[in-house]
């Protein structure tokens, strides 16, 4: 049996220009922009692990907050 439920978060990844080579993150909750990362990331891995990290605590974070 599928699992078939759809998460309402998803994480884009996407290389930045300035200063080249590094990457940024955004989270997104049904398509509208909810978080995005404020500094470059050396690697795409480091990237996601941000934005990985950053949804847990907005999901961990107190009732009445701002998700």
């Amino acid at each position: 049996m599928q699992d078939t439920t759809a998460t309402p978060y998803t994480i884009e990844i996407s290389p930045i220009t300035k200063p080249g080579g590094q990457y940024q993150w955004a989270i997104r909750k049904n398509g509208k922009l909810l978080e995005r990362s404020d500094r470059p990331h050396p690697t795409e891995a480091k990237a996601e692990a941000s934005a990985l990290a950053a949804l847990e605590r907005s999901m961990h974070a107190a009732p009445g907050g701002r998700w």
